[in-house]
């Protein structure tokens, strides 16, 4: 399959996936929004300027889940698995991944596809190496992705690192990041509607089961061999 014709199916599949979703969660998306609105801070969106495809800037909608400007706070942007910043209601979105729900918006407006790589925030990006920079922005960011599925405990391993006495921002920056682009480097060389539906089925199923190593005999050429062992800590 050419990349026009796997742009336009993707871009085909987006649409109508995204669409039938919406509707079907419709109710529940209803009901969060009405518990955000009247709890905790009563914020019910959260929007973060991302670099998209080709390098430029989107807003990328969550539901909200920590407290305002808690980028400002101790922690910076690096959340951990108990982080005293994230609401009550916010550490149930986090667990389940229903804050991510609101990048609907987004894959229907053009800014994302449903698979792809995850967006970087701007601070983030600049310290890309100008290889990954090109090639991985070539493509739409997506709402999941085969490092999504990888790094699933991220939360829980950098409140590993903390407990170690480890800096978690230098540790993100090191080692998470540099694996990260690993992953998505191989699935930009990899990408197909197969592949991009075998990366759907495997975020519905580590939701559910998220100890599974799926991933691993699904994907067995992917760069996957440090999923449950990262530099000392475990995920």
């Amino acid at each position: 399959m050419n990349g026009n014709m796997y742009r336009f199916l993707k871009r085909t599949y987006d649409i109508v996936l995204t669409s039938v979703a919406l509707l079907i969660l419709l109710p529940l998306l209803l009901m969060v929004m009405i518990v955000l609105r009247f709890s905790g801070e009563r914020q019910v969106f959260y929007t973060q300027e991302r670099v998209g495809y080709q390098c430029s800037l989107f807003k990328m909608y969550k539901f909200a889940t920590m407290l305002k400007n808690s980028y400002l706070m101790d922690g910076g942007w690096v959340t951990t698995s108990d982080d005293p910043r994230t609401t009550p209601v916010g550490k149930i979105l986090r667990k389940t991944k229903f804050n991510e729900l609101p990048q609907l918006i987004n894959v229907l407006a053009g800014d994302m596809s449903i698979v792809g790589p995850r967006p970087a925030v701007k601070t983030s990006f600049v310290d890309y190496p100008q290889d990954v920079k090109t090639s991985l922005y070539s493509i739409k960011p997506g709402l999941t992705s085969i490092a999504s599925i990888v790094f699933r405990g991220e939360e829980e391993l950098i409140t590993n690192v903390v407990a170690a006495g480890r800096n978690p921002i230098f540790f993100y920056n090191t080692v998470i990041y540099p694996y990260k682009g690993e992953l998505e480097q191989w699935y930009r060389e990899k990408q197909s509607i197969l592949v991009d539906f075998k990366i759907i089925m495997l975020t519905c199923w580590v939701i559910i089961f998220p100890k599974t190593d799926l991933v691993n005999k699904v994907f067995p050429d992917a760069p996957i061999l440090k999923l449950t062992h990262i530099d000392g800590l475990d995920i």
